[in-house]
Parts: C-alpha cells; sequence; structure tokens
C-alpha cells in the first residue's frame, strides 16, 4: 500500500520540462478545495534542482505562500538563475496558475566541503513509537460523522508519520508547545540526495504547525478552525535517508495576531541533526454561528 503512494510521489515530483527554465507540475486528485502547501514546496525544489550544477546540493531554503493552489490544473513553474559562484549557486522559483503568482522560493545549494562540526546534545526518543497518522485521522472523523476539511490531506499518505502522544484535534486540552513525529517514506527511494530533500520538504509541511495549536483550546478539527502554511523555510544540515525514519521535533515560541509560528529538527535513529526548518502559519478561529448553517464549508475556501 504504501510503496504504491510513494511511487504516486515520485511521479508527482518529476516535472515535466517545457522550457530550459520552466516546468510543469500536476497536483493528485484528492477532492481537496487547494493544493497541500507541501507539495508546491517540494515540486519547486525539484524545478531549481534541474536547473543546479550536479557537484552541489542544497543546502536552504526560503518560501512563501501567496494564494491557495487550484488542484484540478497545471502549475508551471518559473526557475530564475541568479548565480553560479565557485562554492554557492542561487536560484528563485516562482509557482504561477492562470497567470498569478501562487508560490515563490529562494533556493541555495553548496559544493559539499569539510569544516567546523558541533551539535548540542539532544535527548530524544531513538524508537519510533506513536499511533499512525490516518489511524487517528479515521478515529476522529468516525467520532464526528463527518469528513472535516482540515482531515483530507492526511489520506493516502507517502510518508508514514507516527506522531509521540497523538494529535491535537477538537476537543482536545491545552498542552505545552512540543510535538515529536516520527517520519519516514512509505517505500524505498532511489539513492539521490536530492530527491531526498524533496521528499523531506514535501513531510515537513505536515505536521509543523500543530506545535503552534496545542497552546490553544481549539484542535485541528474544530468547527470555524482553519489553518495555512504562510511562509517556510528549510537547512539542510547534513546527508540523510528518508527511507529510514527520521525524528521531527517541533516546538512554537510564540504565537499572535492569527499567526502561529514553529520550528522543527530532524534526527536520525542515532541522535544526528541532519536538517531544520520553520514555518509561520494561520490560525485564524471564527465559530460557525447557530443561525448561521454553512459557514464552517464557506470559510473553508475563503481567501487568506
Amino acid at each position: 500500500m504504501f510503496a504504491s503512494r510513494v511511487e504516486s510521489l515520485l511521479a508527482l515530483l518529476d516535472l515535466e520540462r517545457i522550457e530550459l527554465n520552466l516546468f510543469r507540475g500536476t497536483s493528485p486528485k484528492s477532492g481537496r478545495d487547494r493544493i497541500f502547501g507541501g507539495q508546491v514546496l517540494a515540486q519547486a525544489l525539484v524545478a531549481a534542482g534541474r536547473t543546479a550544477p550536479e557537484d552541489r546540493e542544497a543546502h536552504s531554503l526560503h518560501g512563501y505562500f501567496l494564494r491557495p493552489g487550484d488542484p484540478a490544473i497545471p502549475i508551471l513553474y518559473e526557475v530564475d538563475l541568479i548565480r553560479d559562484g565557485r562554492s554557492f549557486t542561487t536560484r528563485r522559483v516562482r509557482a504561477v496558475q492562470r497567470g498569478e503568482a501562487i508560490f515563490n522560493m529562494a533556493v541555495s545549494y553548496q559544493v559539499p566541503e569539510p569544516g567546523l562540526e558541533h551539535q548540542v546534545p539532544s535527548d530524544l526518543p531513538r524508537e519510533p513509537e506513536g499511533e499512525p497518522y490516518e489511524v487517528a485521522i479515521r478515529r476522529e472523523i468516525a467520532r464526528h460523522g463527518v469528513v472535516l476539511e482540515a482531515d483530507d490531506r492526511r489520506f493516502d499518505l507517502p510518508i508514514e508519520v507516527r506522531t509521540v502522544g497523538g494529535l491535537h484535534f477538537a476537543g482536545a486540552s491545552v498542552e505545552p508547545p512540543f510535538t515529536q513525529s516520527w517520519i519516514r517514506a512509505g517505500g524505498q527511494l532511489p539513492g539521490d540526495l536530492r530527491l531526498h530533500q524533496c521528499v523531506l520538504a514535501y513531510a515537513s509541511d505536515l505536521t509543523l504547525l500543530v506545535s503552534a495549536v496545542k497552546p490553544h483550546p481549539v484542535g485541528l478539527t474544530t468547527p470555524g478552525f482553519r489553518t495555512a502554511s504562510l511562509d517556510h523555510a528549510m537547512w539542510f544540515h547534513r546527508p540523510f535517508r528518508l527511507d529510514q525514519w527520521l525524528l521531527f521535533a517541533q516546538d512554537s515560541p510564540v504565537s499572535a495576531r492569527s499567526r502561529g509560528f514553529a520550528r522543527g529538527a530532524f534526527y536520525t535513529t542515532d541522535g544526528v541533526l541532519v536538517a531544520s526548518c520553520a514555518q509561520e502559519g494561520l490560525l485564524r478561529y471564527r465559530p460557525p454561528q447557530p443561525s448561521a448553517a454553512g459557514l464552517h464549508s464557506a470559510a473553508a475556501t475563503e481567501e487568506r
């Protein structure tokens, strides 16, 4: 089951080259009303990598989600070749639908070179644990008796996700702003490091904002509560394989003005820090009024 999903993800990331620095991507037919942010992030990184020298690996990216993407139509990825230096390469990617930018991103690549290394000691679990993400989501849907908009992106994942202590659903109690999730691709991936980086970019948008929601008396499936990624940054510190377990340690130091800020760090089972990320996301809570039937469904498609 997972293997076929991984094959589908790899096909999703195999962009069509329609000009030297212009690529076309598509979205899976999932029934969602908007494109999952991790998909655009990963596809944009693929597009940038197709134009970068082969001897360099991505070390950082910074992207902004500008408009909700429409999964029914293709996405064009325009790559701007900013600079090719002796050690570093810089690319800018613009994702376009209907003539408008839905996402833009800057990516930097570096020729690998030895140098000073250190890492802050970490006291983290070394063995995967936690309930599979999709099992928890399906149980929540059964409890509510309806499919809520916040859930549908989480089905048929090509990534295995196991969140320690469970997720923050409707009716959940207020908790500290920390989350730990074990993640890995649902099948074996090719050995190309750049591909593993793209798949990690995809996975990094799955649970990151959960830690920003946990300190509040709402949950991911609370009617009238909506989240959306606003920007996303990643740093790749060391080589890794995402078809092996990584611990995704996440925290949220602050939420304010309907925006939540979250940070994440990816560790191998040996405790080696291989990548980091940060994101700010929309946390909008507009409780549905009893006299306004359909308010929740209308809010699901509003422009942020």
